[in-house]
């Protein structure tokens, strides 16, 4: 579809109780949201507390970029997510929830007419396959759209100069909080900050919190401007618990929570990864609270979590990672205190063998049968 802006959706046909069939349309994101808050609902079933007791299915979050190869390969990833989700349990498949979602919306009996007009598709065509064979060049890449929220003078000569209200198309998203864009004929890179969606002030595509997190080492040292932010030195190894598209990620270091930006950071064990080497002359990208006079087009705020919030949440996931592992190691010494006290099976022992009894006691104590037998055998 077209209209608010360029996406994808999916047709759901749903059979009802009553045996009626009704088509819906949905977009990944929200299906991708539904599937988030589905998973609050049921902790236990979702494997929030033990993963071994996760029944609800898993569900890829949605792409930083979405071309229409990716999209055509959910439809697979979806049928199998739905015949899933309606054969749990019915306090799960029969919630208010599930039926909410799949119930016949007012946009899915009247669709926009803007939709059925096929507008011009902005796409790139690599200079490399020029000279391919025209059955190895793939169709184009739609791009997404997104508008400055404030005004932005380029400092170089690969960046891109933006006034408050420019639409621009997406090209390129890095996860280090620069994005490669195109405003009418020109192209450049712009901070993410900058930009938001036309559809709503969240990105779709924005991961949550991993409180489990991820181990980075930093490769660039970094004194904070702000009181949420962590000052570090180059070699030190943190916990990545959140990737914001912005490109400041919260990091957890010794308990303590702080954004730092993610172009000074690098995986530990992997290699530096293609974007950030393109990158390499670029500086952090600013941060969204440290913009002024930014103006959006939408009534509601963004949605943003507190470092206290972080924190919070990062010492009650360590707790309860510590609490389980406590359980185990005390179970584990139960189990050997148990096989230490099971008496093991030692053999009986065996009766003392008599001295053999001398003839005279033999004829003495015997029978007379048996004196008879005797004396006629001698």
């Amino acid at each position: 579809r077209f209209f608010p802006s360029q996406h994808y959706v999916y047709m759901f046909l749903v059979k009802w109780q009553d045996l009626t069939e009704k088509v819906v349309y949905r977009k990944f994101t929200e299906i991708y949201e539904f599937h988030k808050a589905l998973k609050e609902m049921f902790p236990i079933e979702s494997g929030d507390i033990h993963k071994e007791n996760r029944t609800i299915p898993h569900l890829p979050a949605p792409k930083w970029f979405d071309g229409q190869k990716s999209t055509e390969n959910r439809q697979g990833t979806l049928a199998d997510y739905c015949y899933t989700l309606i054969n749990l349990p019915s306090k799960i498949s029969r919630c208010t929830h599930v039926l909410n979602f799949f119930n016949v919306r007012q946009s899915d009996l009247n669709v926009s007419t803007d939709n059925l007009v096929r507008k011009p598709e902005t796409f790139l065509l690599p200079k490399d396959t020029v000279n391919k064979n025209a059955a190895e060049i793939t169709g184009p890449i739609i791009l997404q759209t997104y508008r400055a929220t404030a005004d932005y003078e380029k400092n170089s000569k690969s960046e891109l100069t933006l006034s408050i209200g420019d639409i621009v198309d997406v090209v390129e998203k890095s996860e280090h909080g620069w994005w490669f864009c195109q405003l009418k004929n020109r192209r450049g890179w712009v901070p993410a900050a900058y930009l938001e969606p036309l559809d709503s002030p969240d990105e779709p595509e924005e991961a949550d919190p991993n409180y489990e997190g991820e181990l980075y080492i930093t490769t660039r040292s970094y004194t904070a401007d702000q009181d949420d932010e962590m000052t570090l030195e180059e070699g030190e190894t943190v916990d990545v618990i959140h990737k914001l598209l912005d490109g400041w990620w919260v990091v957890r270091k010794d308990g303590t929570t702080g954004y730092y930006p993610s172009m000074y950071m690098q995986k530990c064990g992997e290699q530096p990864s293609t974007d950030i080497k393109q990158l390499k002359n670029k500086r952090a990208p600013p941060r969204r609270s440290t913009i002024r006079n930014a103006q959006s087009i939408h009534k509601n705020n963004r949605k943003q979590i507190s470092q206290t919030a972080y924190r919070r949440n990062s010492m009650t996931y360590l707790q309860q990672q510590q609490s389980s592992i406590n359980t185990k190691n005390k179970q584990n010494q139960n189990d050997n205190i148990e096989e230490e006290n099971i008496p093991q099976n030692k053999a009986k022992p065996q009766p003392a063998i008599p001295p053999r009894p001398s003839k005279d006691l033999i004829l003495n104590r015997c029978t007379e049968r048996t004196k008879n037998k005797i004396q006629a055998a001698n």
